[in-house]
């Protein structure tokens, strides 16, 4: 027993040290690095001297990172629980889809996951276009009959891009929720059709019980994924410093202004956010659903 116990351990520790290796080499230890140079005035590539918390202190009396902080958040409460709101409630109408019309529809709204970014950016550019964007037509009403260019406007800029983020990102939230709704038995339908209960009754006390882990994980992988805002702010904006967020300060701190050491301090608090917020949320989450 004890030789196969010993044997079981060495071969589990040889399946586990390529990962082991590549995520100290790729993630541990490039994480200590950027929280030394956070304590430092080192341009992004060289020495520097030693500044204490310096880095952290500046970041707090900087408006431009009070804004980027306060934009991500904002982006993060359009787009996150609008998302998984849409995706769980477009799932539910999937699934009662069969045959080839439920694979028709699922590839319709997972379509627009696998397009990079850059073609995302240019469909919704031109949908959104001031001269002949569709999109105006439904915008000029709402604004006394005259266009107006949205990606110019920092009050619509967030909640275009948002809107633009939620539609890039339905189709993997929705095959989740899909999967998830799969799962549940039919029989546990059938037997509460027996008990008399109605499609409201049946999603509320079974559906939403059983589906909330998966809403739990939707929830928390959209969470993470909104906060690391970047690439559609940088590639919109047209106005940087209005419509700044936290990815794109350490990008112009660290890799336009070569600042390194700021940039790695906006570093390591956008990490410390990112988990404090993401562990919370699903430890609230779960709490929530077990009760």
């Amino acid at each position: 027993m004890i030789r196969r116990s010993r044997s079981d351990s060495l071969t589990a520790a040889v399946l586990m040290a390529p990962f082991v290796v590549i995520y100290v080499i790729f993630f541990v230890y490039p994480t200590i690095k950027m929280v030394e140079l956070s304590f430092t005035n080192a341009p992004l590539i060289g020495p520097g001297k030693w500044v204490g918390l310096d880095n952290y202190f500046r970041l707090a009396s900087d408006r431009l990172f009070s804004t980027a902080v306060w934009n991500t958040i904002y982006f993060v409460v359009l787009s996150v629980p609008t998302g998984t709101l849409l995706a769980l409630l477009i799932a539910l109408g999937v699934t009662r889809l069969k045959g080839w019309l439920q694979s028709l529809v699922l590839a319709a709204f997972f379509l627009p996951y696998i397009l990079p970014v850059s073609v995302v950016i240019r469909i919704w550019g031109w949908m959104f276009d001031k001269d002949f964007g569709v999109a105006q037509y439904l915008i000029a009403p709402l604004n006394d009959g005259q266009r107006i260019s949205v990606f110019r406007t920092v009050p619509l800029f967030m909640p275009a891009v948002a809107s633009i983020t939620v539609w890039w990102c339905l189709g993997f939230s929705l095959l989740l929720f899909v999967a998830g709704l799969r799962n549940i038995s039919n029989e546990i339908y059938e037997a509460a059709e027996l008990d008399g209960a109605g499609r409201w009754d049946q999603f509320r006390r079974i559906t939403w019980p059983l589906i909330w882990p998966v809403t739990v994980l939707v929830f928390t992988i959209q969470f993470i994924l909104q906060l690391k805002i970047f690439d559609q702010v940088y590639l919109l904006s047209s106005r940087p410093d209005a419509n700044m967020v936290m990815v794109y300060y350490v990008f112009r701190e660290a890799f336009q202004l070569n600042r390194g050491g700021l940039g790695a301090a906006s570093a390591v608090v956008l990490f410390v956010v990112i988990a404090v917020l993401s562990v919370l949320q699903f430890q609230l989450l779960r709490a929530r659903g077990q009760r």
